[in-house]
């Protein structure tokens, strides 16, 4: 009698995912989510109007941590590269709010160690060359302001959004009319020069300040300037609300995707 040999079984059914396996491959990806966002990017809303019209009140952007970051002996894969001129950035504002709060802020790099910053009738001179700016809007001569618009011409004094400390520092960085940024920090300004309170107000920027760049706007909101300047909790309750509400017709969604730049 011949016996067919039993060919090799197929196994058509699938494995079933134990609960335990679930929760284990879902909290691996939470994890990496995690470090995603808490180390290599983050979120920040725009308050203020004082980056406008690069970045608007209401604009939702996305921070690059990594690349301004100091570079890092574990991580030699980490993609790094220097603080340039014309870079926007996010940083901690090196003076204390009366709270003891340092705010984070967002502004451009106009001056990095070793530069001569001046401005005449509120234009940019940069090592003695006037800068070409087209993310600027020409000043305004209506509301022409001395220290504003020719700084450092005019020492701050008791100029309103100038610190006690700036106005005795600010002296001995001028050399020949210029303000000459010293090494380990960065002089920054807001786009809307004439509603910036900056650099010019409260000094240089350190180096270990600096949280990173942003990327991108991924959601902008149409939204009063100030109203997210310190909201009460329950200003934060009704102006969630009124994105609820006002989700669509308020967004403004040629925005979405903007690159910073």
């Amino acid at each position: 009698m011949n016996r067919k040999k039993p060919g090799p079984t197929q196994n058509n059914s699938s494995q079933v995912e134990s609960p335990l396996d679930f929760i284990a491959s879902n909290c691996a990806l939470l994890v990496v989510a995690l470090f995603v966002f808490g180390f290599v990017f983050e979120n920040f809303v725009i308050p203020s109007s004082s980056m406008a019209s690069t970045l608007l009140v209401g604009d939702h952007v996305l921070a690059d941590r990594l690349t301004l970051s100091p570079a890092a002996a574990w991580a030699p894969f980490q993609h790094y590269r220097d603080v340039r001129r014309n870079d926007v950035i996010v940083f901690y504002k090196p003076t204390e709010e009366p709270n003891g709060e340092h705010l984070i802020l967002v502004k451009r790099v106009i001056g990095i160690p070793g530069d001569r910053i001046h401005l005449s009738g509120g234009f940019v001179y940069l090592n003695g060359m006037l800068q070409q700016e087209p993310h600027v809007a020409s000043p305004p001569y209506a509301n022409y302001d001395a220290y504003r618009d020719d700084f450092p011409a005019v020492l701050p004094g008791d100029r309103v959004g100038a610190t006690a400390q700036w106005s005795l520092e600010m002296p001995s960085h001028i050399q020949s009319g210029d303000l000459v940024v010293p090494p380990g920090s960065y002089f920054v300004m807001g786009d809307n020069r004439t509603n910036s309170t900056d650099s010019r107000y409260w000094g240089f920027v350190p180096r270990c300040n600096i949280i990173g760049r942003p990327l991108f706007v991924y959601w902008s909101f149409i939204t009063p300037d100030g109203l997210l300047d310190n909201p009460s909790t329950q200003q934060q309750a009704s102006f969630t609300l009124h994105e609820v509400l006002h989700f669509f017709d308020q967004t403004r969604w040629e925005r979405m995707l903007h690159r910073v730049q």
